[in-house]
């Protein structure tokens, strides 16, 4: 086990190397370092070879096993979802900030992908109802069977384009992680994101496009005082906080993430 995974490391980086060979085995990572002398059977060798030369040319470790947790859940993702990050978990506090534990508040998730910041509020706050919004049906099958695999019960999936299928009643809050990087930024065609898909990444020449359809339409849709938030780019704190004036947003702020960078923008309705 040890040698094998010592080559590996030769080629990507080693937590991937061992995640994908735990995945493989269908064990924990600590149970490689307790079998270090151990050598898997040929059938789990060919497979870790596969995934690792896959690895090796830049498929997302979430795509080869086919999950990535996220908050306190554990959800399934496929490529027609984005991988879920870690930084995106901000959104998710800010959000939580502001809905009161037991209040039953209706809440909303445009864009969910697989449907983690959707899930993770809804299972936080049980007593709120979250409609979760996407254009594509293949990511909301994923969602939905993200809100099974993980018990969360207070959630609907509704097709659309951001706003639109959010109906009449107004929410309490609205909650997006859209496309925010510029169409043509080379960093489109390095890594990861090369197998990701293009429209949940990218939206117009500055990257706004999805920002401004859902702070033009926000409010209509928002009770006085309800809330808006967004993840966006590391350099479009300004822009977004912009976008939030010039749609009649007050109480705007840009919070940080982790390593002082502009990453998530909210504001309340008037």
């Amino acid at each position: 086990m040890s040698e094998l995974l010592a080559h590996a490391r030769t080629r990507i980086d080693a937590a991937d190397a061992e995640i994908l060979l735990a995945h493989v085995l269908d064990k924990p990572r600590s149970w490689l370092f307790a079998h270090a002398d151990d050598l898997p059977e040929p059938s789990a060798l060919g497979l870790f070879a596969e995934l690792l030369e896959r690895r090796a040319t830049g498929e997302p470790v979430a795509y080869l096993t086919g999950s990535r947790g996220f908050w306190t859940l554990d959800l399934a993702v496929t490529s027609a979802t984005l991988v879920p990050r870690p930084e995106t978990e901000l959104l998710v506090e800010q959000a939580l900030l502001r809905i009161p534990p037991d209040a039953p508040w209706r809440l909303a998730d445009l864009g969910t992908g697989c449907g983690g910041i959707a899930l993770a509020l809804a299972k936080e706050r049980p007593g709120a109802t979250m409609v979760a919004t996407d254009l594509s049906d293949e990511a909301l099958d994923v969602a939905r069977g993200n809100a099974q695999r993980n018990g969360v019960g207070n959630i609907e999936f509704r097709q659309g384009s951001w706003l639109e299928p959010l109906g009449e009643d107004p929410y309490d809050l609205i909650a997006s992680n859209p496309p925010y990087v510029a169409d043509g930024d080379p960093h489109l065609g390095e890594g990861d994101l090369r197998f990701e898909p293009a429209l949940a990444l990218s939206c117009g020449s500055d990257g706004l496009n999805a920002l401004r359809a859902i702070a033009d339409g926000a409010s209509a849709r928002l009770r006085k005082g309800g809330w808006l938030l967004f993840e966006h780019g590391v350099a479009q704190g300004a822009a977004v906080r912009a976008l939030l004036v010039g749609a009649g947003f007050v109480d705007i702020q840009t919070v940080q993430d982790l390593e002082d960078r502009d990453r998530v923008t909210l504001g309340r309705a008037r």
